[in-house]
């Protein structure tokens, strides 16, 4: 995806995950928004966006960070946001092992409390470490925590997963997070 449009992407991301408010809008409790008024309420704003621009940035992401209704009138991001809405997603058995990007620098505060979704409505895992690396790596040296899932699962904490194929769940006590460098367990 070209500068442009990556610079796009991160300002809907910004609107429709965080502050739909700071372009005058309401999302319906779905996080859904009319894609017209998005557009103008933008330009309002100093921000030129088109519909075609919207497109091609849901056709060039790796990943899916919005979605449209069938009939493209309405407009969301499927994860990441800090703002209550209701995905709609249903409860999911995940895969026995997930993977957690962060920056190392976030190390000891894990060790101590966890993973929570602090401002966003959920922790987010992927299934493969690649694309944990990749999360880790946009917020410094990165580091994969391996996150026992399934274990979590059958102990009574909740999954979901995303459109875009995350898995999402409350927290992660520091119990079912293994540590770069920590003793593989048995089983």
């Amino acid at each position: 995806m070209d500068r442009r449009l990556t610079r796009l992407s991160k300002f809907l991301s910004y609107i429709l995950r965080h502050h739909p408010e700071d372009l005058g809008l309401t999302p319906d409790q779905a996080g859904w928004i009319v894609v017209d008024d998005l557009i103008a309420a933008a330009r309002r704003h100093g921000h030129s966006i088109s519909r075609e621009a919207i497109l091609r940035i849901m056709a060039e992401s790796e990943q899916s960070r919005f979605a449209l209704t069938e009939d493209a009138k309405y407009i969301r991001a499927t994860y990441g946001h800090s703002i209550q809405v209701d995905l709609g997603y249903r409860p999911q058995q995940p895969p026995a092992v997930l993977f957690h990007g962060t920056a190392r620098r976030f190390l000891d505060a894990i060790r101590r409390q966890g993973l929570t979704a602090r401002q966003r409505q959920f922790v987010h895992l992927s299934e493969n470490r690649t694309a944990a690396e990749a999360v880790g790596r946009r917020h410094g040296t990165p580091v994969i925590l391996t996150v026992r899932a399934g274990q979590m699962n059958r102990d009574g904490f909740v999954f979901y997963q995303s459109d875009a194929g995350l898995w999402l769940t409350n927290r992660i006590p520091v119990s079912y997070i293994r540590f770069p460098g920590d003793r593989e367990e048995p089983g």
